[in-house]
C-alpha cells in the first residue's frame, strides 16, 4: 500500500512509519516543517504541510490508499487536536480513502466501576493529562459523526509507553484492556503493529477499538 502518515516525526507516529517500512509499504511523512525531515528514515518520502491549510491537506494525500493520523499538539495546544484531525479527516473524505487514527484512552470504560471512564473517572488521570485525554474525547465524538468517510479509531491501553515489539496484543471495544494483575498497558511498538495490521485486514470500519497485553 502506499500509506501517508500524519504526526511522523512524533513517539507514536515514528514507530507506525516503522512498521509500515518494515511490512514493505510506501510510506509518505508529513511533518510541519522541513526542519523535521532529518528525523526520517530515509525510505519515506517526506511532507511539509501546514494541516490548518485545507486544501494543502488535501493535495499532499493525492494518490495514497490509506491515511493513518498519529497527530498530538504540543503541551498547552491540546484543544487544536481535534481541529488538526478534521482536517485530515476531511481530505480522506475528499479522495474517497480510508483514515486510522491513533486516538486516546479517554472514552474507554474502567474495568469493574459503574461505566466509569478513564476522562471522568476521578483521581484516574494525572494533571498534567487532562487536557489531551479532554481533547481525544472531542476527537473520538467527531468521527462519531463523520458518515462520509471510513475511518478507524484507535485508543491505546492506560499506560502506552516505548518497549518491545513482540508482535502480540489483545483487541477490545470500549473499554479498558487489562493483564491479569490488572494493568492495562501496551508498547508503542505493539501498538503500531496493531495499527498495521488494521490497516492490513480492515476489522474496525466506522468503529472504535482499543489494545493492550491481555489475559
Amino acid at each position: 500500500m502506499n500509506i501517508i502518515v500524519f504526526g511522523a516525526t512524533g513517539d507514536i507516529g515514528s514507530r507506525i512509519v516503522s512498521e509500515a517500512l518494515q511490512r514493505g509499504h510506501k510510506v509518505t511523512a508529513v511533518t510541519r516543517n522541513e526542519a523535521a525531515f532529518s528525523k526520517l528514515p530515509d525510505a519515506v518520502t517526506p511532507v511539509a504541510a501546514n494541516l490548518n491549510d485545507a486544501d494543502k491537506v488535501a493535495s499532499v494525500m493525492t494518490g495514497h490508499d490509506l491515511a493513518i493520523t498519529a497527530l498530538r499538539p504540543p503541551t498547552g495546544e491540546e484543544a487544536q487536536l481535534p481541529v488538526l484531525t478534521q482536517a485530515v479527516v476531511q481530505g480522506a473524505a475528499h479522495h474517497q480513502m480510508r483514515v486510522l487514527i491513533v486516538g486516546g484512552a479517554a472514552r474507554l470504560m474502567i474495568p469493574g466501576t459503574d461505566g466509569e471512564t478513564v476522562l471522568n473517572a476521578e483521581g484516574f488521570l494525572p494533571a498534567s493529562a487532562v487536557e489531551i485525554a479532554r481533547a481525544c474525547q472531542v476527537q473520538y465524538e467527531q468521527c462519531l459523526t463523520s458518515q462520509d468517510v471510513i475511518w478507524s479509531y484507535l485508543s491505546p491501553a492506560a499506560m502506552i509507553a516505548p518497549g518491545t515489539r513482540t508482535g502480540q496484543y489483545t483487541l477490545g471495544t470500549d473499554t479498558l484492556v487489562t493483564d491479569s494483575d490488572g494493568r492495562s498497558r501496551i508498547s508503542m511498538e505493539d501498538f503500531a503493529v496493531a495499527m498495521l495490521d488494521e490497516a492490513e485486514t480492515p476489522k474496525h470500519l466506522q468503529q472504535a477499538f482499543t489494545v493492550g497485553y491481555g489475559t
